[in-house]
């Protein structure tokens, strides 16, 4: 099991979020979190790489007991995880390639032609090999995304987490960011998404998990 909550309540800022969530999910499953704005969808992601923390109950991510986590150890367990922001969170300042150096030599990569070589593949596994020269604003926005999909997929990740992928693009963009996803999925590594976009359950089908009054339910 790569993610084991049982009864576990989050909380933002001290107020509640959810309460008693059970959430268990494992390798190469594709996961949608889905629920109104609000309703804790991007809360649960945060709690899996411990940007908001475990309040009451048991939860586990890899080998991690999130509760009782030691902050030295919150850069370790990020390095496992991949993360797709809706908003990119590329730098503007340098090229795609530089970026994702950027990511690699924060996280301990130091050699320079594995570095070369990681940055490559990536990019190749999401279709943008020919445009590493390029700069954030060079793009469009879903050429942005999958430079965000490479960045989060540096580390071999065997999770990742997509905050509303698709809600900055047009659908045609959007489909072909969750088929770029999907097929993530299908090599091994799950890949949980919090979406607004209902269209694609079908299209890629996976696990349906629904946030609402402070509840997590897994829809059958």
């Amino acid at each position: 099991m790569l993610v084991d909550y049982k009864n576990v309540d989050i909380y933002q800022e001290e107020m509640p979020v959810l309460c008693n969530v059970d959430f268990a999910v494992e390798r190469g499953e594709f996961i949608y979190l889905l629920g109104k704005v609000g309703s804790g969808k991007s809360t649960l992601i945060k709690s899996l790489y411990a940007e908001v923390p475990i309040k009451r109950g048991d939860a586990h991510i890899f080998d991690y007991d999130l509760k009782h986590l030691k902050r030295r150890d919150v850069p370790t367990l990020r390095r496992k995880i991949g993360i797709v922001f809706q908003d990119f969170q590329l730098l503007g300042d340098r090229s795609v390639n530089d970026n994702l150096e950027f990511v690699l030599r924060a996280t301990g990569w130091k050699d320079k032609r594995k570095i070369a070589e990681q940055i490559e593949l990536v990019l190749s596994v999401v279709g943008m090999s020919k445009k590493g020269y390029k700069r954030p604003h060079q793009l469009s926005g879903g050429e942005q995304q999958r430079v965000v999909i490479a960045r989060a997929l540096l580390n071999s990740p065997e999770v990742i987490v997509a905050d509303e992928p698709s809600g900055n693009l047009d659908p045609e963009t959007a489909n072909e960011i969750f088929s770029l996803l999907y097929e993530i999925s299908r090599g091994g590594t799950c890949v949980i998404v919090a979406t607004h976009n209902h269209s694609f359950l079908n299209v890629y089908p996976g696990r349906i998990f629904v946030c609402e009054d402070e509840r997590l339910t897994e829809q059958q």
